[in-house]
């Protein structure tokens, strides 16, 4: 069991998360026994602290600090939004030309992880930048309205960080990730299944832009993407 180191030095590790891959142990799921964490201290030979966060189902870049200094440093750079983070992601749907949502969402609580959390608490701002970078129109009547469909490949910044943001601000624009089972459209999600093989999210932490913690040089990490995603742009003729 390995995990793709993408970004090393004295101070932090960067890796490619796979999409499934838990960050680190949860009660989401106590039965998993492989997780980002463990995965990444055993490929670098120490300890490393998690500075933020990607959902189960998402992949690409993940930061780790190699001390606890420095894991301060940067989850602080993370929360006062010092440091942008770009995704790619396939959508339902044209969405062309680029634009700015600024659109507030509730907290979304998991039955056992948030057992104790306050279900009152009042929506939380959340912005997120999104740009259109390719789109594909197939020979496939996924919905009975439509002898066609549709699909849009996106790029995505969000400013907040909110839980499933990105997801649920597609799903707002109407023009959910393929892929989300939470959020999104079943008949694409099966369709995607069934004729490309694709059962995974479509989207992807691309990358990582922020000022070193300790040298303060500007830094830009990036992540490939995966098997899936490069079938599908070879199907669309995209370039990623």
């Amino acid at each position: 069991m390995s995990i793709e180191l993408i970004y090393e030095d004295d101070w932090l590790v960067a890796v490619n998360k796979e999409p499934g891959l838990l960050v680190h142990r949860s009660w989401l799921d106590r039965h998993e026994t492989r997780f980002a964490m463990q995965l990444t201290r055993d490929a670098v030979g120490c300890h490393v602290f998690p500075v933020h966060r990607l959902d189960r189902p998402t992949s690409g870049v993940l930061l780790f600090a190699k001390n606890a200094e420095v894991a301060r440093t940067l989850t602080e750079a993370f929360g006062s939004r010092a440091i942008s983070k770009t995704y790619l992601a396939v959508v339902r749907g044209y969405l062309e030309g680029e634009g700015r949502l600024d659109y507030a969402l509730t907290r979304e609580l998991d039955d056992i992880a948030d057992k104790f959390a306050d279900a009152d608490k009042p929506p939380q701002d959340a912005i997120t930048h999104w740009q259109g970078l390719a789109k594909v129109e197939l020979p496939f009547a996924v919905s009975k309205k439509h002898p066609t469909s549709r699909y849009s490949l996106m790029q995505l910044s969000p400013e907040t960080g909110r839980k499933h943001q990105l997801r649920r601000h597609m799903a707002h624009l109407r023009h959910p990730i393929v892929g989300d089972t939470s959020h999104g459209d079943g008949r694409h999600n099966r369709f995607f299944r069934e004729q490309y093989q694709c059962d995974r999210l479509m989207l992807h932490a691309a990358g990582l832009h922020l000022s070193h913690p300790v040298t303060g040089k500007p830094l830009s990490i990036t992540a490939a993407t995966d098997q899936h995603w490069q079938r599908l742009a070879t199907e669309f003729g995209w370039s990623l």
